[in-house]
């Protein structure tokens, strides 16, 4: 199994929980947080909420269990993903 996208739901109270997790995937801002540029197909960095921009397939399995720790710790469960 793999993860094939992640994105973040409106919500995201900048907390920096994911970001300390799994820095590769997430960037918080001062407004929100995004998904890195450098992992998604498409190459672009917002929060993959319309998009849902698979990740770059050599990333999908090594980065899957910080993705799933990423949202799992993060208090107000904004953060999604798709997983095959």
């Amino acid at each position: 199994m793999a993860i094939t996208s992640v994105w973040i739901e409106e919500g995201c109270i900048v907390c920096n929980a994911c970001e300390a997790e799994c820095p590769d995937v997430f960037h918080v801002t001062d407004t929100t947080c995004t998904i890195r540029d450098g992992v998604r197909q498409d190459g672009v960095e917002s929060e993959n909420r319309d998009e849902k921009a698979e990740l770059n397939s050599d990333l999908q399995t090594s980065l899957e269990d910080s993705i799933i720790a990423a949202a799992a710790g993060c208090p107000v469960e904004v953060i999604k993903y798709n997983k095959i």
